[in-house]
């Protein structure tokens, strides 16, 4: 019987001896910044003629769309494509819709100057717009 707890003794000691040498390393992310990037057009860039054009359609189709006040555009050139979508509280005038949209817009694009993706959310309408398709 002094066998077995010497032999328990001698596990207890490596096991510790173990965990001592061998500390178990505990480390936490590191959440530093080292860049953040954000994409955007310039000027002359071909993205510039599609997101004109899918802004402009969906302020005017958006609110001739009677009891649905929801719309999606892509642009027509291929060289650069826009998507955009644009919806408005159904309990607006189409005129009261068409003027949210102008408001959300310049909101937009006064924040998200010369991105390739923005969104503004109004508390009647909304209206973003991406280099890619995507759902709401």
């Amino acid at each position: 019987m002094g066998f077995l707890p010497s032999k328990i003794s001698i596990i207890a000691r490596s096991l510790i001896g173990f965990f001592v040498i061998f500390k178990v390393v505990q480390a936490a992310p590191n959440t530093n910044i080292t860049s953040v990037l954000c994409g955007i057009y310039t000027k002359g860039d071909p993205f510039t003629v599609s997101l004109a054009y899918v802004l402009d359609e969906l302020k005017r189709v958006t609110p001739s769309e009677q009891g649905r006040y929801d719309y999606h555009s892509i642009s027509p050139y291929p060289n650069a494509f826009a998507y955009g979508h644009a919806l408005c509280n159904r309990n607006l005038t189409s005129t009261d819709c068409r003027t949210c949209l102008d408001v959300a817009e310049v909101d937009m694009l006064d924040t998200c100057n010369s991105r390739i993706g923005a969104r503004a959310v109004l508390n009647d309408c909304g209206i973003r717009y991406e280099q890619y398709p995507f759902e709401d």
